[in-house]
């Protein structure tokens, strides 16, 4: 089995393929002043980036966890997040945290089929 790590941070890849599938790591908005929900389509234009980048799409997207700092504002989250995927729904888990570090309000972990 082969591993091919992309999109290389101090402390990361963003993306990293094995056995048939990406795995992006946990993406913060640009900008996290802004709503939830702008911090999630945010979110969400990056890691279409990184899947194309690694050669797949967001309509490949299979699993998804969530982390938020405040599940009172989760609607908002719902609203960016089914806008993006359509009927292309994935899995998810999304859970509520204390802190996500400099003003981030959700955090967005995916694995999605390669190809």
């Amino acid at each position: 089995m082969s591993i091919t790590r992309s999109i290389r941070t101090p402390i990361m890849h963003r993306a990293v393929e094995a056995n048939g599938f990406v795995f992006v790591g946990g993406t913060i908005a640009d900008d996290t002043s802004v709503s939830m929900g702008e911090q999630t389509r945010n979110i969400l234009g990056k890691i279409a980036g990184y899947l194309k980048e690694a050669g797949t799409d967001t309509s490949r997207v299979v699993s998804a966890s969530i982390f938020v700092t405040d599940l009172s504002r989760k609607r908002e989250m719902d609203t960016a997040w089914t806008e993006f995927f359509g009927d292309d729904l994935p899995t998810r888990a999304t859970v509520g945290v204390a802190d996500l570090g400099g003003g981030a309000l959700i955090e967005v972990v995916v694995t999605a089929l390669k190809g």
